[in-house]
């Protein structure tokens, strides 16, 4: 089941890539783990989406999808520095939002996961964001997310990206996800017009108008 707006346009997004998608797969760290807290691993994880291309090779077979479907947006650079502790986090340990990124252990259950599933042990990771702001590669780089995901790559999909694919993509062959068709429909209605909020959520910010699709 696709919980949310965001995890439904990633997997339509995947799928016009020929992409099989599946969704919600729960993961934990394994009981006899060294390192296994029962009041604290007990609970499982989900991966939101995971993508298989049947022709496809190396890193891009596979792509794993972590939806951060927050209105307020994404900082690379700050998530970053929460994780690291280098930056004040919010009451939640952000490393609780990205522990198969994080934590060895639960990277550990994921990679496993992910091979039971698909046969891969290594894949694409992409965190799918509403709007991505700071320095997105530096999570490529991140010497502890490189060792937790050895092999694999990472980076970010944004929404605005993935729904002018949609839109460039759509044809009037009824689609078969509601997104698909809602985005159909506003295509056909031309109210598909591309704009950037500069600052969303700010009255009397300025907006950048661009092509109509």
């Amino acid at each position: 089941m696709k919980e949310d707006v965001l995890e439904q346009v990633v997997d339509d997004f995947l799928k016009f890539g020929g992409y099989f998608t599946t969704h919600n797969i729960g993961f934990r760290p394994r009981s006899d783990h060294p390192e296994y807290v029962g009041d604290q691993d007990s609970v499982r994880s989900d991966i939101d989406v995971v993508g298989y291309h049947p022709t496809r090779s190396g890193v891009e077979r596979v792509v794993v999808v972590s939806c951060k479907s927050w209105q307020g947006g994404f900082d690379a650079t700050a998530k970053l520095a929460e994780l690291r502790e280098e930056k004040k986090g919010p009451k939640r340990a952000t490393w609780r939002a990205f522990r198969e990124l994080w934590v060895p252990k639960w990277s550990e259950a994921f990679r496993e996961e992910i091979f039971e599933l698909t046969g891969e042990r290594v894949f694409a990771y992409r965190v799918a964001v509403t709007r991505l702001r700071g320095d997105a590669d530096a999570w490529s780089h991140d010497p502890r997310i490189a060792l937790n995901l050895p092999g694999c790559s990472v980076g970010f999909l944004r929404l605005e990206d993935m729904w002018a694919k949609m839109l460039a993509e759509l044809t009037t062959t009824v689609a078969p996800s509601e997104i698909g068709r809602l985005a159909q429909l506003l295509k056909a209605a031309g109210l598909t017009a591309d704009h950037v909020i500069e600052k969303p959520g700010v009255a009397g910010t300025r907006s950048v108008r661009r092509r109509r699709t």
